[in-house]
């Protein structure tokens, strides 16, 4: 029961989470078009973000609906989670809880994309698929090339976002 929720959840709310992010990055979700990540995130997520964005609308490009879907859907399985295990939700520590889930499934989704990045530069180069996730992953690499001293050929950036995210990961852990 725990895994099958994990995994449910962490797709639907991985869902709405990368909608957050590709509206961030202002990508055309357009769902017309077949064979964009819209034709995947869309149906996957409008179920639950439509409604919130009649309540909730964007803030500039940051997505506020789909932001609370994501965090709503991890509340779910929290509270879910707490109740079988037979602790209560006399407190707000579940609420905090749910906020360490959401930076965790952000955190677990960009150490995929830094890693999926990194393959398809080697065995992918120039196909559309490579092209998508580095159009994910290159703004949060810039600054970190920005930094880093220049090695040629050898780009040591996402190794070094890797480490970042591991660190605060190790954080979320410590604090859970």
């Amino acid at each position: 029961m725990n895994l099958l929720l994990q995994v449910l959840v962490s797709i639907l709310a991985g869902a709405c989470l990368l909608r957050c992010y590709l509206q961030w990055l202002a990508f055309n979700l357009g769902s017309g078009q077949s064979r964009t990540i819209g034709a995947y995130v869309l149906p996957l997520s409008n179920w639950i973000v439509i409604p919130l964005r009649r309540l909730i609308p964007s803030i500039g490009r940051f997505d506020v609906a789909s932001f609370l879907a994501a965090y709503l859907l991890i509340a779910g399985k929290t509270a879910i989670l707490l109740l079988l295990s037979g602790a209560g939700l006399d407190n707000i520590s579940w609420l905090f809880l749910t906020l360490i889930g959401l930076l965790d499934l952000i955190l677990s989704g960009l150490v995929g994309l830094v890693l999926a990045s990194v393959i398809l530069s080697w065995i992918g180069a120039g196909s559309q698929i490579h092209f998508l996730v580095s159009l994910l992953v290159d703004p949060l690499l810039a600054p970190i090339r920005r930094a880093m001293p220049n090695f040629g050929a050898l780009d040591l950036s996402p190794l070094a976002l890797l480490l970042i995210l591991q660190v605060l990961q190790i954080v979320l852990d410590n604090l859970r």
